[in-house]
């Protein structure tokens, strides 16, 4: 299988293991912990994140057991949300300036 674009790139992965709150989530494995999507860019995407999230009973997203953007091999799959992000923001500035 072909490797992506982003594969062995470091801009694609950090690991702040000095970080106090590291790992912030629970997980098996520490040494393939990415730290680069620190706070997630997927969150304002609600519901259609594809993440591991559940609601509060005020109705607010709670990520803490999540680690989607945590994974070393999902590097791409945040990237590839970028766009919905763009047309979400659209969207909004949008309805905003109506």
């Amino acid at each position: 299988m072909e490797k992506q674009y982003w594969e062995d790139k470091e801009y694609s992965y950090f690991s702040h293991k000095k970080c106090e709150y590291f790992p912030c989530h629970d997980v098996a494995d520490e040494e393939n912990f990415n730290c680069l999507f620190c706070y997630c860019p997927l969150y304002a995407l609600g519901d259609k994140c594809g993440g591991n999230f559940r609601l509060t009973e005020k109705g607010l997203k709670d990520c803490t057991g999540c680690t989607l953007p945590h994974k070393k091999e999902n590097y791409g799959y945040v990237t590839g949300k970028y766009g919905e992000l763009v047309e979400m923001m659209k969207k909004l500035c949008s309805e905003h300036t109506e």
